[in-house]
């Protein structure tokens, strides 16, 4: 859903009719917010490049402030208006360069929100800098934050992340590029048609980790569609507010033209504790594993045997496949599941893989006779 609003010059009084938008929505109806407001750049005259040809710098209207106060007070109204919105187990993501991060941090320190994250989006192909007479700006930062200090319920898709990251917990600082190339959207004379617009990649981990397929997720500041364009392939519903109708005519169209995944890809990694318990006796009563078959540690030295009860039989001791590794490893505690092989052909595979196969197919059986029936 995407909301039009009038294009027309105005200041940070206004507020872009922005919080006049946010007020028309219910209370408590949105599950996440990401906005990627003006910058408030600041920018003294024009830059070049060494060959002499103009950068294509933010110059428009919508990202100028008469004062640092002026844009304090749109910062304030644009988050108060917002936090009214986002559920009780709600959270809100902004983005924002080294003109703008920490004021606006500030603000939202000061009106309640809890701050969970500083994530750095390092960018592997900035724009240099081109007088050579600072850093080249190769990162932005975003800010990811509950509604308030007391809420201990929010989305976050630990085990998602840490697949995505190789296996590896995931650490906040995103390498990603900028939007260039076959995703940023032009003119028909072949200009940047949003000169801010964000990578698809940077919006897919956002929604990836901190929501869930069925979400609302509003964008105040939705410019060329991103967020939007993201939540749609992800299986996300999304609000998108934008005053100028260039933007939201171009946002429009490029969100039409995007396909949602199919719902089997949107499934993510979970965690293990919530994942139904299988006790490894129901393996041996489904005849996965039969009485009598014999189970190796992985280093080969030790081996048990399976019993009808689920218990395991091993030199000098008998008990759970936890308790007997344990044992035989002389430690306080061990995960038979991943300690114990069977033989599958000429490989040794960790039994734990065939409690997945049974969880898996206890799952489908469960969709199977909840599945409405032809009459």
């Amino acid at each position: 859903r995407l909301r039009r609003q009038p294009a027309h010059h105005v200041d940070a009084v206004a507020l872009y009719d922005l919080v006049e938008r946010q007020r028309r929505l219910p209370a408590k109806s949105v599950d996440l917010i990401f906005a990627d407001p003006p910058y408030n750049l600041q920018l003294r005259g024009e830059l070049h490049r060494p060959d002499a040809s103009k950068v294509d710098a933010v110059t428009s209207d919508w990202d100028r402030f008469s004062s640092f106060e002026a844009y304090d007070r749109f910062t304030r109204d644009w988050l108060t208006a917002a936090r009214r919105l986002l559920k009780d187990d709600g959270a809100l993501w902004v983005i924002g360069s080294y003109h703008n991060i920490f004021r606006v941090g500030a603000a939202l320190q000061d009106l309640g929100f809890w701050i969970l994250n500083d994530v750095v989006w390092r960018k592997s192909n900035p724009m240099p800098n081109f007088r050579g007479m600072r850093l080249t700006n190769a990162h932005e930062t975003l800010i990811w934050c509950a509604k308030s200090e007391a809420q201990r319920r929010y989305t976050f898709h630990y085990e998602a992340m840490k697949a995505l990251n190789d296996g590896v917990q995931m650490r906040s600082d995103w390498m990603l590029p900028i939007c260039s190339g076959a995703e940023r959207l032009k003119t028909e004379t072949g200009e940047k048609a949003h000169p801010t617009q964000k990578p698809e990649s940077l919006l897919t981990r956002v929604l990836l980790a901190t929501s869930r397929p069925g979400d609302v997720v509003l964008d105040p500041f939705f410019g060329s569609g991103t967020t939007g364009a993201a939540a749609k392939r992800l299986g996300r519903r999304f609000i998108g507010i934008e005053r100028q109708a260039d933007y939201a005519a171009l946002a429009r169209a490029r969100i039409d033209a995007v396909a949602r995944d199919d719902a089997e890809a949107l499934e993510i990694a979970q965690p293990k504790r919530r994942e139904a318990r299988i006790p490894f006796g129901a393996l041996v009563e489904a005849r996965m594993l039969a009485p009598g078959d014999i189970l190796h540690a992985p280093h080969g030295r030790w081996a048990a045997k399976v019993r009808v009860d689920g218990t395991l039989a091993a030199k000098d001791v008998t008990g759970s496949i936890h308790q007997v590794a344990a044992h035989l490893e002389q430690a306080p505690s061990m995960n038979g599941w991943t300690y114990w092989h069977y033989l599958e052909g000429e490989r040794r595979q960790p039994i734990d893989l065939l409690r997945q196969k049974f969880r898996a197919e206890a799952a489908r059986s469960v969709q199977s006779a909840a599945a409405p029936r032809a009459e």
